[in-house]
């Protein structure tokens, strides 16, 4: 698998979604890295993607409460399981489950195996929260699709979590995630806007 710095220099074939996804990288002058691959739904399909860009893939979970009235983005370490009482204690929320693929086309612009915190940038009116499990913050770089799972990115956290959200005018809430064991500390809001 061949390594790539930047957008295609070919983007004819390419869907709409990634295009513009690479325009506002590069209007923000964002540096990065790039692998194209066979289709990649799952974490367990991003192995050789990982191994290829050095960087673990990260998980993007789209999940709403029991009613449908909030819907959330969870980005958390590709490995680490996921506990929706513990993830619902501290966001605090009802019953969290996931999404339809419909509510995410509806809402993030992508299909499942495609959810990504670049698709936050077609969430205009910003009804997707974004919840960050704290691990990811202590990495230097973010593994995820540039809104399609043919194409995978390596980006700088303080990239990620500084300049793009910052142009998405986004905050994100920080969780913790024990993988497992119930843990009892408390949400902190992060982002500036």
């Amino acid at each position: 698998m061949n390594v790539y710095h930047g957008r295609p220099e070919q983007m004819s074939g390419r869907s709409e979604r990634e295009q513009k996804v690479y325009e506002f990288l590069d209007l923000l002058g964002i540096d990065y890295e790039r692998a194209d691959h066979e289709a990649a739904a799952t974490i367990e399909a991003c192995k050789e993607i990982d191994q290829a860009l050095g960087v673990s893939m990260c998980k993007n979970l789209f999940l709403c409460n029991r009613r449908k009235t909030e819907y959330y983005l969870l980005l958390l370490p590709g490995e680490k399981p996921l506990r929706t009482k513990e993830l619902s204690a501290q966001i605090p929320t009802t019953r969290l489950s996931f999404a339809s693929g419909e509510d995410m086309e509806e809402y993030l612009h992508v299909t499942p195996g495609s959810a990504t915190v670049l698709a936050l940038l077609f969430d205009t009116d910003q009804k997707v929260k974004l919840l960050v499990d704290e691990e990811l913050l202590r990495e230097d770089y973010i593994g995820c699709h540039p809104c399609v799972n043919t194409s995978s990115l390596k980006i700088q956290n303080e990239d990620l979590f500084g300049k793009i959200l910052k142009a998405l005018n986004r905050d994100f809430i920080v969780v913790h995630l024990s993988g497992g064991e119930a843990d009892g500390e408390k949400t902190k809001i992060r982002g500036e806007r």
